[in-house]
């Protein structure tokens, strides 16, 4: 489908683009859905302003993308949630940074693909700005399929064949060791994933890294490490950023397969609430060229649910 068929503009002046004249409530399949994912596959990250999607509507266009990823590996039942972004708990505003759940915002605020530590990782989180804050709060996008055309040939080299393994209790450790061995990030099993994902659709190579990869397949720990501190700082040259200021109803749509992106700290006395929903990918996606092996069918199946 011709992506010259969407109304866009760029984001970044190499990546990313805002798309007009689109109801997400209204794409289906069939209707509006190709072009929006030939945009995603070419763009990376696509901004739909002006949205007004509940969040049965919003779980529906996510689930265009494939199937909705569920961390609590069935426990919330079969219907398929959104994951809140959000310092209200249960009702209550929570402002103190030291309390747990402000200190899992704050480990967000490292550079991160998402769901790298899951048996199947993401595909796209489509986010939706529910309610923003007067200030600050902004999501900041690097594209690591640009920073992977420009990375220097020794650094490639050495990145080609490399093996990530990711635990989410890593990037939580950086936050507070006490958060990093709390039950909910410590219950998945370490995962390893190759650090160049393909995309299968346009042949597109991306560095495939995030905050949760803590060492490197056949290297030492401090090699290994600083591997991963190499090649994160090189696709989070300022050159790469896209920095996005929410405005109420806005909606994002990015690939994670080929960016990171990080959360910006926000008055916590405010409320602030981005819906969050992440689609698994699959091997159509490309999924077997990060898998050093295919993932065990369990892990596979307890991963997501479809709505």
């Amino acid at each position: 489908m011709n992506t010259t068929e969407l109304q866009v503009n760029s984001l970044h002046q190499r990546y990313g683009v805002e798309v007009h004249n689109v109801d997400l409530r209204k794409v289906t399949a069939i209707a509006g859905y190709p072009k929006i994912r030939a945009a995603f596959e070419k763009h990376s990250v696509l901004l739909f302003r002006n949205q007004s999607l509940d969040d049965a509507k919003h779980l529906s266009f996510a689930s265009l993308f494939g199937l909705i990823e569920d961390r609590s590996r069935g426990i919330n039942g079969p219907i398929a949630r959104m994951s809140p972004v959000s310092n209200i708990v249960e009702g209550k505003l929570i402002t103190d940074k030291n309390e747990k759940h402000i200190q899992h915002l704050r480990a967000n605020q490292l550079w991160h693909t998402d769901s790298t530590f899951l048996p199947v990782p993401a595909l796209a989180n489509v986010i939706c700005a529910r309610i923003v804050s007067t200030r600050d709060g902004e999501t900041e996008l690097v594209s690591t399929r640009i920073a992977w055309q420009d990375m220097p040939a020794g650094l490639k080299a050495k990145a080609r064949n490399a093996i990530l393994w990711q635990r989410y209790g890593h990037s939580r450790a950086k936050i507070s060791k006490k958060l990093a061995n709390d039950a909910m990030f410590a219950s998945w099993q370490d995962q390893a994933w190759r650090a160049v994902w393909r995309n299968p659709t346009n042949g597109a190579e991306s560095l495939y890294i995030a905050s949760h990869a803590f060492a490197v397949e056949g290297m030492s720990e401090t090699e290994g490490q600083e591997l991963i501190e190499e090649l994160t700082q090189w696709a989070t040259r300022d050159e790469y950023v896209y920095r996005h200021h929410w405005r109420k109803g806005d909606v994002q749509d990015w690939d994670e397969r080929a960016t990171m992106h990080r959360g910006r700290a926000w008055p916590y006395e405010q409320e602030r609430t981005l819906a969050s929903v992440c689609v698994s990918a699959s091997y159509h996606d490309g999924l077997g060229t990060v898998s050093p092996a295919k993932p065990a069918l369990s892990g596979y199946e307890n991963c997501f649910r479809h709505n």
